[in-house]
């Protein structure tokens, strides 16, 4: 027998606990108070500005961590230096752990202080690993019960300023100028396509528009802005979170949705287990029970309630029931292996002030990024997904996917096309999967969609390549199979969303044709070494990791590269097999019914192959 693969550990953010379990939530009673404690602003310092309130909120998080922190003292003209340990760490200052009784004195009588320490990748949001050397005072000295020596510390500038000054210089010049050069270069070589366009002419009219299709997404992405915040325009809004076999993550995201700074009596969450068989039924039930010992303050009894499946009817089924019992005129949808940010809620509803806008779109960032490289590669691939490809869809008010992990939808859209979305069909087979494209598809046909970038989730992605194709197989599936729905009504939407979407259809789709043509029939046939094609597929993705190193600051953004190959080698052929299999309604990486249906069909396969051998044996 073989041995069992072992499980890879997901790596996160460990974010330190605050004392009071729902930290963020408005509290009615004025009891008390959600105002950063460290900091002691309130929104009112801010002059009724938002988003500057939320900064401050965010640079006091703290994460856990364990660095080791050289400290030099400088009393006078005497110097000197030693070793602790950080054990949380936050924009604005760092807590260390000292081993002598000595060292916090010294500190105390310092009169300068400088910290000199590596920032992990993993143990802060990504953009912040790097090295610091930074001056900081001392804020508090403590003996701990347990007899721990600790110093609170404050960096002199944060660490986004620091970042800025040491980190960001360089980066944005190399990150701007390869950009400007990258762009320069692809655009010369698609006008040399036009010199050679009579000796293919659809292989050079694929590659123009390609190139035209992928650095327009760029530019239009650059220009979108997400809609800022109106503070008095906080909507109604019932989140629903489906769940099904989600035992390890199903509290964590419960409690980031109910942890939302938006009033109490405007938000309801309401989470439906599609009849599980493993414990999340039981971490639910502990998990609401657990919030309830708030309720004198939160009014958790009123606003947080479960539904169970008596049997496993699928993922639209399980959103359907929700939305059927959901108080608000506002409903968001939630993975629930998604964690929303404390402010998600307040941005995902501010395009809504539209009475157009039908649905909006959250950013989803990837949570276990820093697992391996497989997520790593993921983590780059969905911000240019929602930061560039989604922003520059909602340039023109024509998301054509509001993704799973977060979105929001007007209920009365939902009410309205619940029959046609639970009993949808392709081909004869019933759409299992592919419910947010499908929703979305509702939508776009009356109303407009769109993407707020600072509505932010987070999202545990696949970190083995098994399971990672099967879900890249779903999608593709879904993808195709909504994009032929929408392709029908598309074209009555404004010109240019319309055009780039049957644009974006056709390239995809024909990609593996153009690259065999180009990777296999010219070399065999011409004896010509496709340089060309090459050099342009190193160009897009130098793009992608370029635009990932300028906005984000991350040392991911190597992946990003390493993404492009990935697609190109293994990914790129899933969708001839797409093509032939796209009505298939089976979900690939969870036992759904349809998943269940086909396992019993293949044993079947298989027995019946078995006895042909074992008769075809016996009769020899």
């Amino acid at each position: 027998m073989g041995r069992k693969k072992k499980e890879v550990q997901d790596i996160l953010l460990q974010e330190k606990k605050d004392r009071r379990m729902l930290s963020y939530v408005p509290d009615k009673q004025k009891a008390r108070s959600n105002v950063d404690r460290r900091g002691g602003r309130s929104l009112e310092d801010f002059e009724g500005n938002v988003a500057d309130y939320i900064k401050s909120i965010q640079s006091g998080i703290r994460y856990q961590v364990d660095y080791q922190v050289q400290v030099t003292v400088k009393t006078g003209r005497k110097k000197q230096r030693f070793i602790c340990k950080g054990i949380d760490v936050s924009t604005t200052g760092i807590l260390l752990r000292m081993e002598e009784e000595q060292q916090q004195k010294l500190l105390q009588e310092a009169e300068r202080i400088v910290l000199h320490f590596e920032i992990l990748p993993g143990s802060m949001p990504e953009g912040y690993e790097m090295t610091v050397k930074i001056p900081a005072k001392l804020a508090r000295a403590v003996r701990t019960t347990e007899g721990a020596l600790l110093c609170g510390m404050v960096f002199e500038k944060t660490l986004a300023q620091y970042e800025a000054r040491r980190k960001d210089s360089y980066m944005l010049t190399i990150a701007s100028a390869l950009i400007f050069f990258i762009v320069a270069f692809i655009m010369m070589m698609r006008a040399e396509s036009i010199i050679y366009f009579k000796f293919n002419k659809w292989l050079y009219l694929y590659s123009i528009i390609a190139a035209a299709f992928l650095l327009s997404r760029y530019l239009f992405g650059a220009l979108y802005r997400p809609v800022p915040i109106d503070k008095d325009y906080t909507p109604g809004v019932t989140i629903i979170i489906p769940c099904f076999n989600e035992e390890e993550w199903i509290n964590r995201t419960i409690m980031s949705c109910v942890n939302q700074d938006y009033p109490c009596d405007k938000l309801e969450v309401i989470v439906v287990d599609d009849c599980s068989n493993d414990h999340s039924v039981e971490k639910i039930r502990e998990t609401i029970e657990m919030l309830e010992k708030e309720d004198s303050h939160y009014e958790i009894r009123d606003r947080v309630s479960y539904i169970v499946q008596p049997q496993n009817k699928g993922k639209r089924d399980a959103l359907c029931e929700g939305a059927k019992v959901a108080k608000h005129d506002l409903i968001v949808f939630v993975d629930s292996d998604s964690f929303l940010d404390p402010f998600a809620i307040r941005n995902l509803v501010q395009p809504f002030q539209d009475p157009r806008m039908g649905g909006v779109a959250g950013r989803t960032d990837v949570a276990n990024t820093y697992t391996n490289a497989l997520t790593k590669m993921q983590s780059v691939r969905y911000y240019i997904a929602f930061r560039v490809m989604k922003a520059a869809e909602a340039y023109f008010d024509g998301v054509t996917c509001l993704s799973g992990p977060l979105s929001c939808y007007r209920k009365e859209i939902i009410i309205d096309n619940m029959d046609a979305w639970l009993n949808q069909k392709f081909l004869g087979q019933k759409a299992t999967f592919g419910d947010d494209r499908a929703m979305t598809n509702f939508v776009l046909r009356h109303h407009r969609t769109s993407y707020q970038d600072t509505a932010i989730c987070s999202t545990i992605v696949p970190n083995r390549h098994k399971v990672f194709l099967k879900q890249q197989m779903r999608w593709k599936r879904s993808w195709l199979r909504e994009s032929i729905m929408a392709a029908r009504f598309i074209w009555r939407k404004e010109p240019f969303m319309a055009l780039f979407f049957y644009i974006g259809l056709v390239v995809p789709v024909a990609a593996p044709v153009v690259v065999l043509y180009n990777l296999v029939y010219v070399p065999v046939t011409q004896r010509i070494f496709p340089t060309t094609f090459l050099v342009g597929l190193f160009l897009m993705s130098l793009i992608m990791s370029m635009v990932q190193l300028l906005l984000r600051r991350s040392t991911t953004w190597l992946y990003g590269m390493l993404f492009c190959i990935y697609y190109e080698a293994v990914l790129l052929w899933q969708m001839p097999v797409a093509w032939v299999t796209f009505w298939k309604s089976t979900w690939g990486t969870r036992m759904t019914p349809e998943d269940l249906k086909e396992q019993e069909r293949k044993k079947q396969r298989r027995a019946a192959k078995r006895g042909g051998v074992i008769d075809g044996e016996t009769h020899a």
